[in-house]
């Protein structure tokens, strides 16, 4: 009896390790990434991006639910093609970088996966302030680029309200309203390259 019971943890233990094996192991690719995001400014909208970063995506697109995704961007790398903007934005009217020089998520699980598409649920963190969002998500596909690596495609997008996290500054403008609006969108195009 002992035997059978030693063999059925066995094969239980085996099972799991072979589940956690076949998800794929994936690096992203920082030239081969845009972090970018959009706000609204007057009446039109100004778009940036992050240029220094570093994540890791653990995905499988056989067992989505077990997706893993870990990143931290580095807040002094915002740019807006605008230099004295991108100074004001770095400051402490904004993401005042030398207090908190860095933005981080880290997921919590995969929700709602149809097709090669779901809602990532994890943690954000912007300006010292963590907030639970949910990253609209998507599966581009992968295959092996002219050098024999392997690398997989993904997108990440998340509406937030940039107030939330502390970042409150504006101006009030003559014809009523505000300079800035609070409605943050975040786009990810992600590339990532097979480690394991």
């Amino acid at each position: 009896m002992k035997s059978a019971f030693k063999e059925l943890v066995l094969a239980m233990l085996l099972t799991t390790f072979a589940t956690q094996a076949s998800a794929a192991n994936w690096k992203v690719d920082a030239s081969h990434t845009n972090v970018g995001f959009s706000v609204s400014h007057l009446f039109t909208s100004v778009q940036g991006r992050f240029g220094e970063f570093d994540a890791t995506i653990v995905f499988d697109p056989d067992d989505p639910e077990k997706t893993v995704v870990r990143g931290t961007v580095q807040a002094a790398s915002i740019n807006t093609d605008q230099a004295k903007r991108d100074k004001h934005l770095r400051s402490a009217d904004f993401f005042d970088v030398e207090k908190y020089p860095t933005l981080e998520f880290e997921s919590s699980g995969m929700q709602e996966w149809s097709g090669k598409k779901g809602r990532l649920a994890g943690n954000l963190t912007i300006h010292g302030v963590t907030k639970p969002v949910f990253f609209d998500v998507a599966f581009l596909g992968q295959g092996s680029d002219p050098w024999g690596n392997t690398r997989a495609g993904f997108r990440a997008t998340l509406t937030i309200d940039r107030k939330d996290y502390g970042l409150n500054w504006n101006e009030v403008l003559e014809t009523g309203g505000f300079l800035v609006g609070d409605e943050i969108e975040i786009r990810i195009d992600a590339e990532g390259l097979l480690t394991e």
